[in-house]
């Protein structure tokens, strides 16, 4: 009886392991020109990395919700060992190492190794529209609600807006994007001039215009918290970035001068240490 049930376990351990490698494609060399029209989430590992093996069984249930969901984002995982050439196209560089790739750019996530972070990661970036419209004030109380930093541009066609959407595209790693109209926000938020950019964190909101300047603030619900954000050295201000002329990884706007007091500045302005990834 011992014995069966010894049995039985192993099988249904077995079988879990097989249904749940169902959901995770081991990936080669050929996975570069085959993935192209996809959007795909990848862990590149090495077999011996304990970090890689702690992060497997995660892997595995990311993978089965992302597929029982019937989402479109592939899951993968390549041996960065074995196949150390791609790796290296990708910018690999540690163990493990987790991308969204989506057409010819590849997002490198750099948060908790949980479920639920990952899931959110591949849905934020992987998602369509990149920048999502905000149709109501309801809309945006519950995004505000669920994200610690949301930017919004608000008013019609122009040439901000074409930037706003371009630079959305790469920077959809840091946070959400959306477009809304002067309807769609609380009446406590004052808009100087149409079109503008606001950016929403801790109750406060901040507003530029396509010159990349500062023309206002304010509180529009709660309370700022005054925590200080620490910003890196080499860290723009991701709202110049946003609005100005041209976005170069390499070439970056500097900060606009007089800043407001750190603490004002949302998180995401500083977030700037890495951007998608070019593939080759």
């Amino acid at each position: 009886m011992a014995k069966e049930k010894a049995a039985l376990t192993c099988a249904v351990v077995l079988f879990n392991i097989a249904a749940s490698l169902a959901y995770v494609e081991d990936l080669d060399d050929k996975f570069k020109d085959g993935r192209m029209n996809d959007a795909w989430l990848v862990k590149f590992y090495a077999p011996w990395c304990g970090y890689c093996k702690k992060l497997e069984p995660v892997w595995h249930d990311i993978g089965a919700e992302l597929k029982s969901s019937g989402s479109v984002i592939n899951v993968g995982r390549m041996d960065a060992t074995a196949y150390s050439s791609v790796a290296s196209e990708f910018g690999v560089r540690g163990y493990p190492t987790i991308k969204l790739i989506k057409g010819d750019l590849a997002y490198n996530y750099r948060g908790p190794r949980t479920k639920d972070d990952i899931i959110e990661f591949a849905n934020r970036v992987a998602g369509e529209p990149v920048v999502r419209p905000l149709p109501s004030q309801q809309m945006f109380e519950h995004v505000v609600t669920h994200h610690s930093v949301v930017f919004v541009y608000i008013g019609g066609e122009s040439p901000l807006k074409e930037k706003y959407i371009e630079v959305a595209s790469e920077l959809i790693v840091y946070t959400y994007f959306f477009l809304a109209s002067e309807d769609a926000l609380p009446k406590t938020v004052t808009l100087h001039e149409i079109p503008t950019v606001a950016v929403f964190k801790d109750g406060s909101y901040f507003l530029y215009d396509e010159t990349g300047k500062r023309v206002g603030w304010g509180v529009w619900g709660g309370v700022l918290t005054g925590q200080p954000i620490r910003a890196p050295r080499h860290a723009p201000v991701l709202a110049a970035a946003l609005v100005s002329a041209s976005v170069s990884p390499r070439s970056l706007p500097s900060a606009p001068p007089g800043p407001p007091p750190e603490y004002l500045y949302p998180e995401a302005f500083w977030d700037m240490a890495a951007v998608p990834d070019p593939l080759p």
